[in-house]
């Protein structure tokens, strides 16, 4: 089965189906017609793994971006744009990683990834850095204060919350592909 409406998503399970044709074609067959491409509760599930893939790498870059930050006592906007510029950092990273171990060239897993990543991560970073702040996180005086750990335990969902229903739809829409 070739995958053709995104040319991120057929390049990266073409060749996940491609493995799996060469090692097992009962398994390949079985695979193209169940799994991710057809079961009701399977886009529900897609967006949880995607979204909590996502998260994983967002939240390596911003408890990091914000650890420096309240630690050499930035500004909060400061700590804010590191703390994002570390998340998509890594949250990039993390996306590109299995790609490039499948066989693709870092650009051609970085053009198969982009768009749905940048969107994702845009918005789980927004709901993060909103609910840390109000919760007063990126305030605290050091990491050792109860409320640095308070907003990142409060964003962290917050995060989760806000991008799942996103990567749901970037999904369906074939912007975002859930092989890696």
């Amino acid at each position: 089965m070739e995958h053709t409406s995104n040319p991120g998503h057929g390049a990266c399970c073409a060749h996940d189906h491609d493995k799996q044709a060469q090692a097992a074609p009962t398994a390949h067959a079985a695979h193209a017609h169940a799994g991710h491409h057809g079961k009701a509760g399977s886009a529900a599930s897609l967006a949880t793994a995607a979204t909590i893939h996502c998260l994983t790498g967002c939240v390596i870059g911003e408890v990091a971006g914000l650890a420096i930050g309240v630690s050499l006592g930035l500004p909060i906007w400061a700590t804010i744009a590191l703390a994002t510029g570390l998340a998509y950092l890594s949250g990039f990273a993390l996306g590109l990683r299995p790609l490039i171990r499948q066989g693709m060239s870092p650009l051609q897993a970085l053009r198969t990834i982009w768009l749905g990543e940048a969107i994702s991560i845009g918005v789980m970073e927004i709901a993060m850095n909103f609910a840390d702040y109000h919760m007063g996180g990126m305030a605290a005086n050091s990491v050792l204060d109860p409320m640095f750990w308070l907003g990142i335990a409060v964003a962290v969902p917050a995060g989760f919350i806000a991008a799942w229903p996103v990567n749901w739809w970037l999904l369906r829409r074939n912007i975002k592909q859930p092989c890696h």
